[in-house]
């Protein structure tokens, strides 16, 4: 009986697939989540797209914090930046959104680089208050900068088009945000079985020992922020187009927390993670909005206690996994698949 893991050789060790089993139950997910729409309503549809935008802002926020090891409180600014590039970009310029959306990760990109040099000097939580310098900077440049982005009133975008097909309502938009989130993904996971990603890893691990080993720390940090604001950048983007309208409110500081949240939650260091947590952060209010308006009707008075609800939930399930699950949602995740790997045997 065949059971456990038989690597013989480097290539197979960084495979992405242990076995046919699971590049068969990738294949089938991929495509009942393209055929989904077809029987979606257009509040789920709503739902799953800002899903797909979360998983992939928080893929980036993991790249810089889970796998560089470096603290960012940074990710409302950078999704700022891609979403008013976009209604720059796409309102003002009237560019395509094939070209708006790589140009809008490429400018979050670069501003990332800016804003990930003091990441040579600083680490921990010094580098978090630095970062959230920088959603402060970002978010008094667009709510003054009045002609370009809308100000405190914000900025309309036009829909995405596509071969002459207007991507107006949440099917459409489902449709332009489902692949560009399956691309990244692929992207991102493979760049952990790269030069750039062992470096990555190296620095989280020790950045002495693996500037000792001749890594080049500063520029594979700041390369680090670079991906991670594209990432970002182009789910601000995608945001927008999906939004239509937006505003310095859409990205508040606790935007920024709950993705730190989800990186948590899910599992720092772990692609799976990421995915994991932005679906729990982000069905998490819509489950407490569900419960409660389900309530409402027998205490009326339940609906003006959601709010805080909400806020105490996040919390408090925060402070459980940490507790419990302190590697995430991802570690139970390698479990269950470790359980099966050896089955019949349990150890």
């Amino acid at each position: 009986m065949r059971c456990g893991d038989f690597r013989q050789s480097y290539a197979e060790d960084m495979s992405l697939f242990d076995s046919p089993l699971p590049r068969v139950l990738l294949a089938g997910l991929l495509a009942f989540l393209l055929v989904l729409p077809q029987f979606s309503t257009t509040y789920w549809l709503d739902v799953l797209n800002r899903i797909f935008i979360a998983i992939i802002a928080a893929a980036g926020l993991n790249v810089v914090t889970g796998y560089t090891g470096l603290i960012s409180l940074g990710t409302a600014a950078f999704l700022a930046v891609g979403a008013f590039t976009t209604a720059a970009l796409a309102g003002k310029a009237g560019l395509p959104f094939v070209v708006v959306i790589p140009l809008s990760g490429l400018l979050t990109a670069m501003i990332g680089l800016v804003f990930g040099i003091p990441s040579l000097r600083l680490k921990g939580l010094y580098l978090a208050v630095a970062t959230l310098a920088a959603h402060y900077i970002v978010e008094f440049t667009v709510s003054h900068w009045d002609h370009m982005t809308g100000g405190v009133n914000g900025i309309s975008i036009p829909a995405a088009q596509f071969a002459g097909i207007v991507l107006k309502d949440d099917r459409g938009i489902y449709y332009l945000i489902y692949p560009i989130m399956v691309g990244l993904l692929f992207f991102t996971k493979n760049l952990f079985r790269t030069k750039t990603g062992k470096a990555f890893v190296a620095i989280r691990d020790q950045d002495i020992s693996a500037e000792v080993m001749g890594v080049d720390v500063f520029r594979y940090k700041l390369l680090s922020f670079a991906i991670s604001s594209f990432l970002i950048g182009v789910a601000g983007s995608l945001l927008a187009y999906q939004a239509r309208i937006i505003s310095p409110e859409n990205f508040p500081i606790t935007l920024a927390i709950d993705y730190l949240g989800m990186v948590i939650i899910g599992g720092l260091g772990s692609i799976v993670g990421s995915i994991f947590g932005a679906i729990f952060i982000t069905l998490l209010p819509e489950m407490l909005r569900l419960a409660t308006d389900a309530l409402g009707n027998q205490w009326p008075g339940l609906m003006v206690i959601v709010a805080p609800i909400k806020t105490g939930v996040f919390g408090l399930v925060v402070i459980l996994f940490l507790i419990f699950e302190p590697d995430g949602m991802a570690a139970r995740w390698n479990h269950i698949k470790a359980y099966w790997k050896l089955y019949p045997f349990s150890y």
